[in-house]
């Protein structure tokens, strides 16, 4: 390696004879060679160019395989290492020792198909809710659409933190959306189409968890309600309103409970709506029994000429809802906080709801009174049918057997 230092000045002869001063040497990698007339002109023009040299850093020439780029990267590299205590080697061997490509280079929108359609299957063969199923299709639509012409690969854990907190989510939300990407990236990983899941760099929200009440109908709105539902359009909305109020039947139209119930799966007779696998949110079996009010309901409005989904139901109970204020679950919150209060019987709420206990004390419990609750159960149609107050046998045992037990844990007077 040469350390070129200064530049020379020396006589030298043109090929027409002239004798001239030339200074010769290296400038930033360039060769430098001018001709002046004089010595003088030419010793000037040497300290020009020494001070330039040495305002470039010194620059040594040596010689080298690197092309012009590589040579520009090494330099921005030792750049960005000064100050630090490890050679460039140091990092070059963590790197080849720790960083795998992944083995595919997977675009995200191919990666989503590969992977909806995975749990498209898992649904199919129940083991996936309908409501699983449409939650991770779209929140996956919202995530593609987020990250346009992008590999899997690409997503890093920045750019993920960043779409978690597209406008202003609340702690819950944020969470739900980690957590089905998070299970899409697993998924990616596992096929090696990245080499680490970039999610366990984005920060999980811990919640405190805290008892609220669950926002429900008193017995008196319940009343104006069914009234309002009776009268409209001869009472064709009424199986849907009081299944879903006096049942607890979960209110969705887009593959909801509701949606999927089957006129066989409500067994007045025997008192009970018999709720398997296909028709639960959760896919758990359960059995929900008719109150003598809901009984009187469906008699006086039985499903064989009343269906419990008619057309254009969503847009009915669209303006039924703004009408009566009515938000999506509220009918399902007022039959469990109007169950709880009647029996009490928190373990009774949940198997009949499909809760868990925990929920059911956490969310509804102490929410009416019993004289409340009793009113609640007495709301009857205006419809009269022979049969319409006939309480089945299993119900009326079912719940003097609730009542007793509730009556039993009362404490007794001094």
């Amino acid at each position: 390696m040469k350390h070129i230092q200064s530049f020379v000045v020396s006589k030298f002869t043109n090929p027409s004879g002239a004798v001239v001063f030339r200074v010769s040497g290296w400038l930033d990698g360039m060769r430098v060679r001018r001709n002046f007339p004089t010595r003088a002109e030419a010793q000037a023009e040497r300290q020009s160019l020494e001070i330039q040299q040495a305002q470039a850093g010194a620059l040594r020439m040596t010689a080298t395989r690197l092309t012009d780029d590589q040579i520009q990267e090494a330099e921005m590299i030792f750049r960005r290492l000064a100050g630090r205590d490890r050679s460039l080697s140091f990092y070059m061997e963590f790197a080849l020792a720790n960083y795998r490509e992944p083995a595919r280079q997977k675009l995200l929108p191919e990666a989503i198909a590969e992977y909806v359609a995975a749990k498209r299957r898992e649904h199919e063969q129940g083991q996936l809710s309908v409501s699983q199923f449409t939650r991770i299709e779209r929140d996956l639509k919202r995530f593609e659409r987020h990250f346009p012409a992008v590999t899997i690969a690409e997503v890093t854990a920045k750019r993920l933190a960043e779409f978690f907190n597209l406008g202003n989510p609340s702690f819950k939300t944020h969470n739900n959306r980690r957590g089905i990407v998070s299970t899409f990236l697993n998924f990616g990983f596992r096929n090696e189409w990245i080499t680490e899941n970039p999610i366990l760099k984005v920060h999980h929200h811990r919640i405190r968890r805290r008892r609220c009440a669950a926002a429900t109908l008193s017995a008196a709105q319940a009343q104006e309600l069914m009234a309002h539902v009776e009268e409209f359009q001869g009472g064709r909305l009424v199986p849907f309103f009081a299944l879903c109020l006096f049942a607890g039947i979960r209110p969705c139209l887009k593959g909801g409970e509701v949606f999927r119930l089957k006129p066989e799966q409500v067994r007045l007779d025997d008192g009970v709506i018999a709720i398997d696998e296909r028709v639960s949110k959760v896919g758990e079996k359960r059995t929900v029994t008719i109150q003598p009010n809901l009984g009187a309901w469906l008699r006086a409005y039985p499903l064989e000429r009343f269906p419990i989904v008619v057309p254009n139901l969503q847009r009915h109970r669209a303006r039924i809802a703004t009408k009566f204020g009515l938000s999506h679950d509220i009918m399902r919150h007022s039959f469990i906080s109007f169950f709880v209060a009647r029996f009490r019987s928190v373990g009774e709420a949940a198997l009949q709801a499909g809760n868990s206990e925990s929920v059911i004390r956490k969310h509804y419990l102490d929410l009416k009174t019993a004289a409340e609750a009793a009113e609640f159960f007495n709301i009857l149609p205006k419809r009269t049918d022979t049969s319409a107050t006939t309480v089945t046998a299993a119900a009326a045992r079912h719940n003097l057997a609730l009542t007793v037990v509730a009556r039993q844990r009362q404490p007794r007077a001094a």
